[in-house]
């Protein structure tokens, strides 16, 4: 698209229109501490705990973990984005305040509607069959029931548990982690989401799961969504988004293209 702009002289100059990006998540100076409590039960009880409230005293042996520490980024609407980290550094604790499950100590986290946080440990309903866990999940994310109905057999195919045997008519409880993440994925996907947060899910299917799930993943973020994948799986992150973010010790190492910032990354994981 461009705009024109009229001179005199009767001479018109072409000026390219630049294009709106639109935020969808603003993380401004994030900081997110667990709090673990420790000693003896008495210090834990119901009344210990009224009485701190109201003498206005903290807990003792209360140990303090600075999980994320200042986190400050924008995310804008058709971007897929990479979090990368060594363990502990915070990754998933970030896509869980962002989802508006934990709270931030200070700063703070602005999205564009709700949120939805895919993790590995999604919880399904392991006394029902996988076909009903997908109708009870459908329903949950805002589908109507017949469009719910309609998805379907879609979901279960792209799923792939039925590959060896109709185990989408039996309880979840028979299904292997892998078979269970690769469900909770395809429920997740099948509905377009402002904000989809990723949590290692793509690192538990096989190859051609994989594919697929990356497939969608960049169909989600050109539909004018965000997505967001936590992975330790650089060639999924590598295939998937165009932007990575790198924390270490729960704060921002590095924030760029994903070609700029993975071999960064490598080169500090190999040389530890």
């Amino acid at each position: 698209m461009v705009d024109h702009l009229a001179m005199s002289n009767d001479v018109t100059v072409t000026l390219p229109r630049i294009q709106e990006r639109i935020p969808t998540v603003v993380v401004d100076d994030a900081h997110v501490v667990y709090r673990v409590y420790r000693g003896a039960a008495g210090n834990q009880s119901p009344v210990a705990a009224f009485r701190r409230m109201v003498t206005r005293t903290s807990a003792p042996n209360v140990r303090e973990v600075h999980a994320v520490r200042g986190v400050t980024f924008t995310a804008y609407r058709g971007e897929a984005i990479g979090l990368i980290g060594t363990n502990g550094s915070g990754k998933s604790t970030l896509l869980r305040a962002i989802a508006g499950l934990l709270p931030v100590e200070r700063g703070a986290v602005y999205t564009q509607g709700q949120p939805s946080l895919l993790g590995v440990n999604a919880a399904l309903l392991n006394d029902l069959p996988g076909e009903r866990n997908v109708m009870l999940g459908c329903l949950a994310m805002g589908m109507p029931p017949a469009e719910a109905q309609r998805k379907l057999p879609e979901i279960i195919e792209f799923s792939g548990i039925n590959q060896r045997g109709d185990f989408s008519s039996l309880p979840m409880r028979t299904y292997s982690s892998g078979m269970s993440a690769r469900l909770r994925f395809s429920i997740a996907a099948a509905k377009q989401h402002d904000v989809l947060l990723i949590d290692e899910a793509l690192a538990t299917g096989d190859k051609r799961f994989r594919k697929r799930s990356e497939k969608r993943v960049r169909e989600l973020r050109e539909s004018a969504g965000t997505v967001f994948l936590v992975s330790h799986q650089l060639s999924s992150v590598r295939d998937t988004c165009e932007r990575t973010i790198w924390l270490e010790s729960g704060e921002i190492r590095m924030d760029g293209p994903t070609e700029e910032v993975l071999p960064a990354y490598e080169a500090f994981t190999n040389g530890k």
